[in-house]
């Protein structure tokens, strides 16, 4: 009886508090949790009136409805953990699972219009934009959730990749650089400043960024091969060489480091080396014409017409778009005959390319770029000393004839 006495005691207590807290906030969400505790109160004057014991079983749902969990929301409220969040946003988990955007989204909107300075409700609703591909809105929901938890660096994050996506890059760059200087050790971060700054053709600053990250993630990739770019556009060829290095031994099947290693080699005049490295990018992907198209380049400097032969043939099956490049480069004129011309160059359409693979393009791009500017200076360094050898025997030639006579 006194155990009854007391249930009942507590139960009528906790009930009138949650049945406050629903007219103090005028949420009608807190009145499923009225109804759940009635349902167990229910059943224990069911059991004072027609004197029956419902068993364990029974019991402990009552128990649990009446007390343990009103008990339980009221404690999560004094930690400032709200249930009309919680309910609201579960609501908009599950509506969300099975795909109904509006429905989701609707909740959310309910849970902020009620209470403003849910962290929960607008973070989550940003969610829902971006999967609504509402840049704008998912932005704007994000700066409100910073405000409420100015912590939430994910959410600094994310605010930066929409902003980068709407090319709105300064204004990324000012909001990653902001969290950087809070939390320095934040990978996703720096790799998306260096992405930036390197758009920017900010390429020092892409490479002091890389390497104050690389003091955090000291076995990346990805921050080695990008920082490996950003030294080739500042054409310092030895740091970039480390730099790719580096990321070819951390990813071995990786085939962009070998390809820009082995344009490196070709801009210092070593042409074993750039060979060794694009017989290595080929192993990675057997797919790439340019990578054969300078073996075959490599094998006629070393006066190897077979394989210079078979390479091109290769280069111009898998892309045959480098027929218009090889017809520009001279060196190529004794095997001409020997090769497999393709019958007509497909018109493919261009691939868009992802963000990232623009910036691979464009350092590729330099790199070749370079190569071919070395290779005319070159080449009219030793035509300039070639006459000059020429003048010098004529001069010889001349004295002796003056002698002579």
């Amino acid at each position: 009886m006194i155990e009854k006495i007391f249930f009942n005691l507590l139960a009528f207590t906790l009930f009138i508090i949650v049945f406050f807290k629903m007219i103090k906030r005028n949420d009608t969400i807190y009145l499923s949790l009225i109804i759940m505790q009635a349902i167990g109160i229910a059943i224990n004057f069911l059991e004072l009136v027609i004197e029956i014991n419902f068993g364990l079983f029974v019991k402990c749902i009552m128990y649990l409805l009446s007390v343990f969990l009103p008990l339980f929301i009221i404690i999560l409220e004094k930690r400032k953990i709200n249930y009309s969040e919680i309910i609201y946003i579960s609501l908009a988990k599950i509506t969300l699972i099975t795909g109904d955007e509006k429905k989701a989204k609707k909740y959310l909107l309910a849970l902020i219009s009620k209470y403003p300075e849910s962290y929960y409700g607008h973070k989550f609703l940003a969610q829902v934009y971006e999967k609504e591909s509402q840049p704008s809105k998912a932005i704007d929901e994000y700066v409100r959730a910073i405000d409420i938890n100015t912590k939430d660096y994910n959410s600094y994050y994310k605010i930066a990749e929409l902003l980068d996506g709407l090319q709105r890059k300064e204004e990324a760059a000012q909001m990653l650089e902001n969290l950087l200087e809070k939390k320095p050790e934040f990978y996703e971060a720096s790799i998306l400043l260096g992405n930036i700054y390197y758009d920017q053709e900010k390429f020092k600053e892409a490479a002091n960024i890389c390497l104050s990250a690389l003091k955090y993630n000291s076995l990346d990739y990805d921050l080695y091969y990008l920082l490996g770019m950003a030294y080739s556009r500042l054409n310092d060829f030895q740091s970039a060489k480390e730099a790719y290095e580096k990321a070819a031994n951390i990813n071995t099947l990786e085939y962009s480091p070998y390809y820009n290693l082995a344009q490196i080699a070709l801009i210092c005049n070593d042409i074993d080396e750039a060979e060794r490295f694009f017989a290595k990018s080929i192993e990675c992907k057997e797919t790439e014409g340019r990578a054969y198209y300078y073996l075959a380049k490599i094998a006629l400097l070393k006066k190897d017409r077979e394989n210079a032969i078979n390479y091109m043939n290769l280069a111009l099956e898998i892309e045959p778009e480098l027929l218009k490049k090889l017809r520009e480069d001279d060196l190529f004129i004794p095997i001409l005959n020997y090769l497999k011309f393709p019958k007509e160059i497909p018109k493919t359409e261009k691939e868009k390319l992802t963000a990232k693979g623009k910036r691979q393009q464009d350092c590729r791009k330099h790199l070749e770029e370079t190569y071919e500017l070395v290779g005319r200076l070159n080449h009219r360094q030793i035509v300039q000393e070639k006459r000059k050898e020429n003048k010098v025997k004529e001069n010889e030639m001349a004295d002796r004839e003056i002698e002579e006579n």
